[in-house]
């Protein structure tokens, strides 16, 4: 009788155990999927280097930016260079109001939107220490983008009020590369 009992007990946990296996096994393979090998294709319309040449009413405004894209893939590489009348903070950084800053990241596109996120890095993409000058750490941005001709893309970004437009520097097409 004992031995019965103990047989059916032994039983039980090893269905126990398989049922928790299985539940456990599939939970995995609906939730997590492994990172795919190669960086994703992008938009193939943005391929390339933008740059923008200028900001209406720059003159009147008391801080504004001058933005380069690079898209590459899925990956972008964006110049921010800074122009301010006003020093808000020690001059080793403002440089007597204008500076560069600079974003690597991931983008996605989705009808008129263009979504950015990544990080504040130097100009030769490693990342911006957090004791520097200005912006560190995460940067995410997200702008209607209307492309005007095949050369010409106007950005609003939905974070502010000044739309700006890029002009096509080089055309690149995508040639993923493996992560």
């Amino acid at each position: 009788m004992n031995f019965k009992k103990a047989f059916c007990f032994k039983l039980s946990a090893l269905s126990f155990q398989k049922a928790f296996c299985f539940l456990l096994l599939a939970l995995c393979s609906f939730s997590c999927s492994f990172n795919p090998s190669l960086q994703g294709k992008g938009e193939a319309a943005i391929q390339g280097t933008w740059q923008q040449d200028s900001l209406a009413n720059s003159k009147q405004l008391v801080n504004y930016a001058l933005y380069g894209f690079r898209f590459s893939c899925d990956s972008v590489f964006i110049r921010m260079e800074n122009f301010s009348k006003v020093n808000y903070g020690a001059d080793t950084c403002m440089r007597n109001g204008h500076w560069f800053e600079y974003a690597r990241a991931t983008y996605t596109q989705s009808h008129d939107t263009l979504r950015i996120n990544g990080y504040y890095c130097n100009a030769d993409y490693t990342l911006k220490v957090t004791a520097g000058c200005f912006n560190t750490g995460p940067y995410a941005e997200s702008f209607k983008i209307s492309p005007k001709g095949d050369s010409v893309l106007q950005l609003q970004p939905l974070s502010g009020t000044l739309p700006f437009k890029l002009k096509l520097i080089k055309r690149t097409s995508c040639v993923p590369k493996p992560l």
